[in-house]
């Protein structure tokens, strides 16, 4: 039985990884490091799947929106930047026998033609239940149910 293909949204600040980034990489995979956010860290880490689509929004940016899309091409393992003293994501308090974070590998999927603005989504009222839409909700990774997938796709045509 084939595993339904589940949807979400991971942000990143363009300046340090944007879509661009993914798309200028050889195999166009990258690991997505540095979440250190117990919910965002346990939906990667018990939740996505191989295959799973992402929109990639570009956050902390004028303006923030959707940017395009990326697949999960590896489910979640240790994030080893955590245990380097030297990273901006260090945790003295993961290491490899206990690792407290975890990332997956994404892999570029599609660049949307313009960017579909934060502004954009706020404008349709059937986007109204979507987490990044909630007032106060600034999880680096949530969920998107199918009708918000299509919806905000069609929005990119």
């Amino acid at each position: 039985m084939a595993i339904k293909t589940r949807y979400w949204l991971m942000k990143s600040e363009p300046d340090v990884f944007s879509i661009d980034d993914l798309f200028d990489t050889p195999n166009q995979t990258e690991a997505w490091d540095g979440v250190r956010n117990y919910q965002a860290r346990n939906m990667m880490r018990d939740e996505m799947q191989l295959g799973d689509l992402v929109f990639f929004y570009h956050s902390s940016c004028k303006p923030p929106g959707i940017v395009g899309i990326a697949e999960i091409s590896k489910t979640a393992y240790p994030d080893h930047t955590a245990w380097d003293p030297g990273s901006p994501y260090y945790d003295p308090k993961s290491s490899s026998e206990n690792p407290r974070w975890f990332m997956v590998d994404v892999k570029f999927y599609k660049k949307y033609p313009r960017m579909i603005t934060l502004e954009e989504l706020k404008q349709q009222p059937e986007l109204n239940e979507m987490p990044l839409l909630k007032r106060g909700s600034r999880l680096s990774i949530m969920p998107v149910t199918q009708n918000q997938w299509e919806i905000i796709n069609k929005l990119a045509e």
